[in-house]
């Protein structure tokens, strides 16, 4: 298949830039700039599926240092719909959001409905299925019968919401997120799961980039907004496949590229796909993995060159109780432990979030043991607070070449 590498309106490039600041090996820090402002990478990125952040307002992630948030264009179209919120005046608008914004295809969600339920694989822990379960919330998810349908066209699906059948196309994805008008939107994909063997994985990758060449092609027939356009590499755990799809995109129109589908049954097989994928995307883009969140990866990953990164764990987490914190438990804290029951000290001593400012270890337990929605708040705020800071801190380590250092600062203490 050949690439459409095809010249662009210069209005992008005059809303659109990426530079590199600094590096330590193969991490980077960068400036991303939108029409919505600048992107200071690495960065962690917010989920806000629905256009929330779950129990956090706009103006509490500003606070936060939250640079851009990742909302998702599968969940948005089922409800209010993209039509709404066009009319609306654009999904910044409905969020209240003046930051930078993007939005996912919703190609995993699909695969939730389809191969989700069909292996009984997950979000967070169970996508990497050789690892010990230290996720939180019921993660024991049953086999069921796959709720969608792919084919060369696209993928029809059952809402989940209300029994209706939907139609995706890679061109009809690519309308949806125009019209949600995300600084930055991602194609349609195939996601495989670590269950797929190698026939089925590379069959799906080849669909995955013959639709990334229909969305190019779609985007730009019907360019109107300032967007940029990410495509997504594929190829599961498999190196060669992995490259071909790391070649294959890098080839066409894309502003930048993501990572996604399967990483392997492990974090030591994730690292490898960054490994083998990382090295043959152009240098002068910015690169998105999909997904990945827990503090021990965010170093694996910088380290390996990835500037954006997503994941809903930090507001999970948040929501059952489960706090970040720089303890021998692999960074976590189980508020609800009847040890806490009388610990004045905030959840993390020297941190600067308004919940360790304000409140101890013993109010948030006891939020959370009377079921009162503070303590969901104030577990987000200081989850969030927890990734932002400790973004900072790396983006500093690799202008002074200091990133392995840091390191080493925070695991020895685990």
């Amino acid at each position: 298949m050949h690439s459409v590498r095809n010249k662009r309106s210069p209005l992008l490039f005059s809303m659109f830039s990426f530079d590199i600041l600094a590096t330590e090996n193969n991490a980077r820090v960068g400036k991303l700039v939108t029409p919505h402002g600048a992107i200071h990478t690495p960065s962690f990125v917010p989920v806000g599926t629905l256009a929330t952040v779950k129990a956090l307002s706009a103006e509490d992630l500003c606070k936060l240092g939250s640079q851009v948030i990742i909302s998702n264009a599968f969940h948005l179209h089922l409800r209010p719909g993209e039509d709404l919120i066009e009319t609306i005046g654009g999904l910044h608008q409905f969020m209240s959001w003046e930051g930078p914004l993007m939005t996912d295809s919703g190609g995993f969600q699909v695969f939730s409905l389809g191969s989700g339920k069909e292996h009984g694989v997950g979000k967070i822990a169970p996508i990497f299925p050789e690892e010990k379960d230290r996720s939180i919330g019921p993660l024991n998810l049953k086999k069921e019968k796959p709720l969608v349908r792919v084919d060369e066209d696209g993928v029809e699906f059952i809402s989940y919401i209300d029994g209706a059948r939907h139609r995706f196309t890679p061109e009809k994805v690519i309308k949806i997120e125009q019209k949600l008008g995300a600084d930055i939107i991602l194609v349609l994909d195939e996601c495989t799961s670590p269950l797929h063997g190698y026939d089925y994985t590379k069959e799906a990758m080849e669909r995955t980039h013959r639709w990334a060449v229909r969305a190019c092609v779609e985007f730009k027939r019907t360019y109107e907004k300032p967007q940029a356009l990410f495509g997504i590499i594929q190829g599961g755990a498999y190196r060669d496949l992995r490259e071909e799809s790391a070649r294959f995109i890098s080839e066409q129109d894309f502003d930048g590229y993501a990572i996604g589908g399967s990483l392997g049954r492990s974090k030591h097989e994730m690292n490898k796909v960054l490994e083998w994928t990382v090295p043959l995307l152009p240098q002068d883009r910015p690169r998105h993995l999909l997904g990945i969140g827990e503090i021990d990866d965010i170093f694996e990953i910088v380290i390996r060159g990835i500037d954006l990164f997503d994941c809903v764990l930090p507001t999970r987490m948040a929501r059952t109780g489960t706090v970040l914190n720089r303890g021998p438990d692999r960074f976590r804290m189980h508020i609800r432990n009847a040890r806490f029951r009388g610990d004045s000290l905030p959840i993390q001593e020297g941190c600067t979030c308004y919940a360790c400012r304000n409140y101890s270890r013993a109010y948030l337990r006891h939020l959370f043991m009377t079921n009162e929605p503070l303590g969901v708040r104030l577990a987000t705020i200081h989850n969030v607070h927890f990734l932002e800071a400790l973004m900072r801190q790396i983006r500093l380590a690799i202008r002074e070449g200091s990133l392995w250092a840091l390191r080493r600062e925070w695991f020895a203490e685990i």
